[in-house]
């Protein structure tokens, strides 16, 4: 048996919403190739493979396209399916062992007082990530065109570029031109906006058709650039987030500073719900 395949829908509290991302607890014999084929098997925007460790479990993530650094939605997914399946305790620090360094989870089942409101199986995971600045710097000649949207300030992560525009409605028109936006160098395209009012603080939209992914329906990663441009921007450090996909998911981002020699970190909260599991042949 090559290993249990879960796919879960993250950052929402029922099924088909949110992000579903595949989740693969493996023996850890499973190649490279192998891996990617899974992951472009079942299509979805992320693939976490898991296998145990003495100081945890090593975890990577595989789009249908190419295997990534750092994926928020399906290491929420994966701390959901651990806790669900009994290979953690709820509450317990989740450590995984990632290729952006060491992160840590906590999951919990819903309380029972909410179980009417929430599907059967769902939680509430926390996740703390590395918080990625962004710098800013020069708009690139095109990308307003691509984007269709105004451009009010354009920012600089590792991975990513970020694009703050005209609010919510300005975010949710957007119709970007994949085509042009495939040959820009960041690994995606973060476009943001204050919400209007309401629940949310902020609204974001996250596309990367670099690594086969037009779309993405909630992105946590995004967040780790989110909460610390949000952060300077109005001196508050928790947010009500929303990602304005078809799909739409929610989260919470806080930015903290972490332990010494840590540097400052976002904790992403938000829930899952397990839609189908089964085993890989």
């Amino acid at each position: 048996m090559a290993g249990r395949y879960f796919i879960v829908d993250a950052y929402t509290s029922r099924p088909f919403a949110g992000n579903p991302a595949g989740v693969c607890i493996t023996n850890g014999q499973m190649t490279d190739r192998w891996m990617q084929d899974v992951a472009s098997e079942m299509n979805l925007s992320e693939t976490a493979f898991l296998s145990r460790q003495k100081n945890g479990w090593e975890i990577r993530w595989f789009t249908p396209e190419v295997e990534v650094t750092l994926c928020g939605h399906a290491t929420c997914a994966a701390a959901h399916v651990l806790v669900q399946e009994g290979e953690e305790e709820a509450g317990a620090n989740i450590r995984f062992i990632s290729r952006s360094g060491l992160l840590s989870a906590t999951a919990e089942p819903c309380n029972p007082g909410e179980a009417e409101t929430r599907s059967a199986g769902s939680g509430t995971i926390s996740l703390t990530f590395p918080a990625l600045p962004a710098t800013p710097a020069p708009v690139p000649e095109g990308l307003e065109a691509a984007l269709g949207v105004p451009v009010e300030d354009f920012c600089v992560s590792h991975l990513d570029w970020l694009v703050r525009t005209g609010g919510a409605m300005m975010v949710e028109a957007a119709m970007p031109d994949m085509a042009a936006i495939v040959v820009m160098p960041p690994r995606g395209i973060i476009l943001t906006g204050a919400a209007d009012g309401g629940r949310y603080d902020i609204i974001s939209r996250f596309f990367a058709p670099k690594i086969g992914i037009p779309e993405d329906p909630v992105t946590g990663s995004a967040h780790c650039v989110l909460g610390p441009y949000w952060q300077r921007l109005t001196g508050r450090n928790r947010f009500n987030a929303f990602q304005a996909s078809r799909r739409g998911g929610e989260l919470v981002v806080e930015v903290t500073e972490g332990a010494e020699g840590t540097g400052r970190q976002v904790i992403l909260t938000g829930e899952a719900v397990t839609v189908m599991k089964g085993t890989l042949a």
